[in-house]
């Protein structure tokens, strides 16, 4: 073999060994293994909680990391509305998580669901927590129309009212009432237009009276 081919073959060997060293480094050893789940977005999650969903072991390989798997673990836990997942070198796993916001309490069995505005159950607790209003419907369900109606209008009530119901009632889509802390009741009506009949209910709750209909907001009553 002539110097030039040996020379030839010597840098193919070469490259291949820097190739391969390379491949062990970034998919078999440690050194670029997970050390770090950073963890953002979590209010009321625990963040160990997080960690141990996601179910990555230390020094594993970040580049061996199955995301899309990581991602499913964490958004089956009840709080998790979303989640990202993504690599950031050398050793990081980062984690985004949007939490489901609790808009209701359901009692059920002697226990008290704590909801988001689709229905899904957060937590359940032996006490109902205070700030959010106690949802009654005939059948609380995902699909009841009922239930859907009444968790929009929870959802999107602003806080200086959200904060003033104890009890809501629904019985169909469109006989949504809020009864307040103080007794009074606002007759809602349907989930349309909550941004409108807020800002009525909020204007003619200063006016003293037991009831007030702002389920047409064009047309309200006060009793």
């Amino acid at each position: 073999m002539s110097p030039s081919a040996w020379r030839t073959a010597f840098a193919v060997l070469l490259s291949c060994g820097v190739v391969g060293a390379a491949a062990w480094l970034v998919f078999f050893s440690p050194v670029l293994g997970v050390r770090d789940i950073a963890i953002t977005g979590n209010a009321g999650l625990p963040a160990e909680r997080v960690r141990e969903a996601a179910a990555v072991p230390d020094h594993q390989p970040l580049a061996t990391v199955d995301l899309e798997q990581v991602r499913r673990r964490i958004a089956a836990l009840r709080q998790v509305g979303s989640v990202s997942v993504e690599r950031s070198w050398p050793s990081t796993l980062r984690v985004r998580v949007v939490e489901r916001r609790p808009v209701a309490v359901v009692l059920s069995a002697g226990k008290a669901e704590v909801v988001d505005r689709h229905g899904v159950v957060i937590e359940v607790r032996d006490i109902a927590p205070a700030g959010l209003p106690t949802l009654h419907v005939d059948r609380f369900g995902q699909g009841d129309p009922a239930t859907r109606a009444a968790l929009a209008v929870a959802a999107g009530l602003p806080e200086i009212l959200a904060r003033r119901v104890q009890l809501m009632r629904a019985t169909t889509a469109e006989d949504v009432s809020l009864r307040l802390a103080d007794g009074r009741t606002i007759m809602w009506g349907g989930a349309e237009r909550t941004r409108d009949k807020a800002r009525i209910a909020l204007t003619l709750l200063e006016r003293p009276a037991h009831s007030y209909d702002v389920s047409t907001p064009d047309a309200v009553t006060v009793k």
